[in-house]
């Protein structure tokens, strides 16, 4: 008996070993076939991680796992990932790892795949990303139901596909449907002829058209036993429930598989009645909790649909949405919607998808006593989407969250009246034929607040009233404020119906009036995320002129506030077109005088663009230069100024985010032309500094009127022309530069008189008879440096006197040694050391005589001179 014992224990040993020992003699090999039966059988790059074996996590089968596989497009999708699964397990018989792989076909019995991802593009020229297999060399009269896949049979007996996206988007019909959280089961004997497939499969849709999202996020829930008849390719609907969000739905009906075709035949129907069910339809998020919610009324949807969907053809539908006299209150809101009818058909009877329409019969509602009735019919879908509406009615928007539960940005306020219809189709509404854009009616609003992601502020409209004709609708009356602005309207809208139904941008012209207008209260916000260098993700809001506007208006304004400037019964034309805004006439009252605008401001590109032309008439100097960053930028010594002034600017350049001007962008051009002005130095840095220098200036009494001057910018540097000013009788001339950061280098020239040089000089004067020498002047330097707030200043002012000194002593010289005898060049020569010979003296006594009184008389002169040039003063005796 032990024998027997220690022979049991002996062989399951061995089986353990084995299930251990097996998996590492055929991974490798397993790895090697599955490698190469995807290449051999897709056009694709199939990459994957690594493949495991396992004996024992599912015995008695065979486990086997793959894991993170992608399938990367070659041309013409080339780099595009088809799929990409982060684990593939597939479970089959131990017996087929002994197969000979390469000859005989592996068969499966079960696979479960979690985590993955599909993308299925369709490009316009009609290529597929999906379409990878490789062509089959199995000949066309081999029996298909022995068929492999390569080294692969399918046996399954289960399946789960879990926490998987699927994309799909057509770029020749301008589909996109996005699949989301898609979990799907089945379990079932697909190699048998005719058998059940016991399905569960839970997902979000998302479904958009020609950039329009029909649904989003979607929930969809089916629980369906699907009969397979693999002979025929059909799959039967028989026992099942499914969901449209909380709607319950049963199906009944077939699928069919042709060679180029699908052929249905199903039916549906919500198996209750109650209006509840309508409410189901609505996503959660919008709808909330639904429990609590009372309800009268009844709900029916039903449909057929029937025949073949293919390339050309849909098949026909008949589907239905009725309800009677139905109501709806939610516990926590006030409000209740009573008087509910809803008669609304789908219909095509053809399989012509152009065929196919949505007939609106009926759309009403009450709340509290308004009441809004609709109808409509909508034809076309698929090409150019025809619509055919009518609406009439009381609508109090602010009741609208009290009966419902909605989450809104802003709350909804005031009262819509509407008695509309109109006929238009999509294309007309794109290519603006307003031919075939009818409309007629009238619809006035009052108190109400619009906002939307293209405004910076809400708009709270006091009043709006518009007719409706087949041309265009008249905007008789419109009072509304936004932000700090107020403004009242009226003018012709010639688009209205393209704006409301296609994004298209509002047209008209319009008169506008406003007693405050704030710029920025009618910019956008445009949020941008930074380049992908930022370690974080980080978002810039700059703002924008909005892209719907195409308007000319004619404006009058009491204020207009654009930065920190106020201008004053501003009038003109602004047209908005393309995201830029161009002031033409434009005239305004600021800085005590008149400003004549004509310009463009452009947001279209991404740094926000200027080009305007200014004429300042008699402005005053002091508050313009100080209130506008822009004139102290160009003139910053001007803030010490006070009087008027005209000037006429040409500039152009870039914007900040908040649309002022980047003054290291601007350049252009201006002329200033000074009326009145007198200066204020302690307003002025570079005066004070300046008088420091040039005690003999009294910088009050400088003669400023009528002074002209032009200026040029670039490059962050305001490049000053040289002019003049005049100080009594001392002539300056200015020219140089400075920067926008207020950096100087500026070169001043006083042209100053012989007199202000000191009292040397002027004793040296006295005994000149030459008038033109006595007013002689005498140019004087001045190196402006530094900074506006911190100058530094250089002057040649010491050695301008000095230079002047010597020169009036070789002229005094020179009208001494000119005038005088030999006695008297012979008598200099030797007081300079400039004797170079000697002379025979006269020996007569008359000579003798002369030549001592000229010689007395020279050396009295020139002392007195030279004590007037070295201070030395001696009295004359009376001899």
């Amino acid at each position: 008996m032990k024998k027997v014992f220690k022979i049991i224990g002996i062989i399951i040993v061995v089986i353990i070993a084995l299930l251990v020992a097996i998996p590492l003699l055929f991974q490798s090999q397993i790895k090697d076939m599955i490698k190469t039966t995807l290449n051999d059988n897709l056009n694709a790059k199939v990459e994957f991680e690594d493949v495991n074996l396992s004996l024992i996590s599912n015995f008695p089968k065979a486990h086997v796992t793959i894991d993170n596989l992608s399938i990367t497009n070659l041309a013409p999708f080339e780099g595009e990932t088809l799929a990409s699964v982060k684990s593939i397990a597939l479970n089959m018989s131990i017996m087929e790892l002994f197969k000979d792989f390469e000859t005989e076909p592996l068969a499966i019995s079960s696979f479960s795949i979690d985590d993955a991802l599909v993308n299925i593009l369709t490009d316009k020229e009609g290529n597929s990303n999906y379409d990878i297999a490789k062509e089959s060399d199995t000949p066309s009269n081999e029996d298909p139901s022995t068929e492999s896949s390569g080294n692969f049979t399918i046996d399954i007996q289960d399946y789960s596909i879990s926490n998987t996206n699927l994309n799909y988007m057509n770029a020749s019909s301008n589909i996109e449907v996005r699949v989301a959280n898609l979990n799907h089961s089945g379990k079932g004997q697909f190699s048998a002829e005719r058998s059940q497939l016991d399905t569960n499969t839970d997902l979000f849709i998302n479904f958009a058209m020609d950039s329009t999202q029909y649904l989003s996020n979607m929930h969809l829930k089916l629980d369906a036993v699907i009969g397979l008849d693999l002979e025929q390719n059909m799959y039967t609907f028989k026992d099942n429930k499914g969901y449209i969000n909380a709607l319950p739905l049963q199906f009944d009906g077939y699928v069919k598989l042709l060679e180029n075709a699908q052929e249905l035949d199903i039916t549906f129907e919500n198996p209750g009645s109650s209006f509840k069910d309508l409410l189901a339809l609505v996503p959660e998020a919008y709808a909330k909790d639904l429990n609590g919610v009372e309800t009268n009324g009844d709900f029916k949807l039903s449909g057929i649909v029937k025949g073949q969907f293919s390339e050309t053809t849909i098949p026909t539908l008949d589907i239905t949405m009725i309800s009677n006299n139905a109501s709806f209150k939610y516990p926590d809101l006030p409000k209740r919607v009573e008087n509910i009818q809803i008669n609304t058909t789908v219909k095509n009877s053809t399989g012509n998808p152009d065929d196919t329409y949505v007939a609106i019969d009926a759309l009403n509602f009450k709340i509290d006593q308004d009441v809004f009735k609709s109808s409509a019919t909508i034809k076309n879908l698929t090409k150019n989407m025809a619509v055919n509406a009518k609406a009439e009615g009381t609508l109090n928007l602010g009741n609208i969250s009290k009966a419902y539960p909605l989450q809104l940005e802003e709350e909804l306020s005031g009262i819509l009246k509407a008695n509309i219809q109109t006929a238009f189709d999509m294309n007309a509404l794109e290519t603006n034929a307003y031919e075939r854009i009818k409309a007629n009616g009238n619809l006035n609003i009052t108190d109400v607040i619009f906002s939307s992601k293209s405004m910076l502020n809400p708009v709270e409209i006091a009043k709006a009233d518009l007719s409706f004709s087949p041309q265009s609708v008249s905007l008789n009356t419109f009072d509304a404020k936004t932000g700090n602005s107020d403004f009242k309207a009226s003018g012709t809208l010639n688009n209205f119906m393209g704006f409301v139904f296609s994004d298209k941008t509002l047209q008209g012209n319009f008169n506008l009036s406003s007693n405050k207008f704030v710029v920025n209260d009618f910019m956008t916000e445009d949020t941008s995320v930074e380049t992908e260098t930022q370690t974080e993700p980080q978002t810039t809001e700059t703002l924008k002129i909005p892209d719907f506007l195409d308007c000319k208006i004619s404006a009058q304004a009491n204020t207009v506030v654009y930065d920190n400037l106020n201008l004053k019964n501003v009038k003109g034309t602004l047209t908005i077109k393309d995201q830029q805004a161009i002031l033409s006439d434009m005239s305004s009252d600021i800085f005590q005088g008149k400003l004549a605008i004509d310009g463009t401001v452009s947001t279209k590109a991404e740094t926000p663009t200027f080009d305007f032309k200014l004429g300042a008439s008699n402005f005053d100097i002091a508050q313009s230069f100080n209130d506008l960053q822009l004139f102290q930028a160009l003139a910053p010594i001007a803030k010490a100024l006070q009087g008027q002034m005209n000037s006429s600017i040409n500039l152009s350049g870039a914007l900040n985010s908040d649309l002022a001007p980047d003054l290291n962008s601007v350049t252009g051009n201006a002329a200033m032309e000074l009326l009145t002005s007198k200066i204020e130095p302690k307003e002025g840095p570079v005066l004070n500094k300046l008088k420091n220098e040039m005690s003999f200036i009294d910088f009050d009494k400088l003669d400023l009127k009528d002074l002209k001057t032009k200026l040029e910018f670039a490059d962050g540097k305001v490049n000053v022309k040289p002019f003049h000013i005049k100080y009594e009788d001392i002539d300056i001339e200015v020219s140089g530069s400075h920067g926008f950061d207020m950096s100087l280098a500026y070169n001043t020239v006083f042209n100053v008189p012989a007199k202000y040089l000191g009292s040397d000089v002027n004793k040296l004067l006295t005994k000149m008879d030459d008038k033109d020498v006595k007013n002689m002047t005498v140019p004087v330097s001045a190196n402006i440096g530094g900074t506006y707030t911190s100058p530094k200043i250089s002057t040649d002012l010491t050695s301008a006197a000095s230079n002047l000194t010597k020169q009036l002593v070789e002229m005094q010289k020179n009208k001494l040694i000119n005038s005088g005898s030999d006695q008297v060049k012979d008598l200099l020569g030797g007081l300079m050391g400039s004797n170079s010979k000697e002379e025979t003296p006269d020996t007569s006594s008359n000579a003798t005589g002369d030549s001592n009184k000229t010689e007395e008389a020279i050396t009295e002169g020139v002392k007195d001179v030279l004590g007037g040039l070295f201070g030395k003063k001696k009295e004359k005796s009376d001899n």
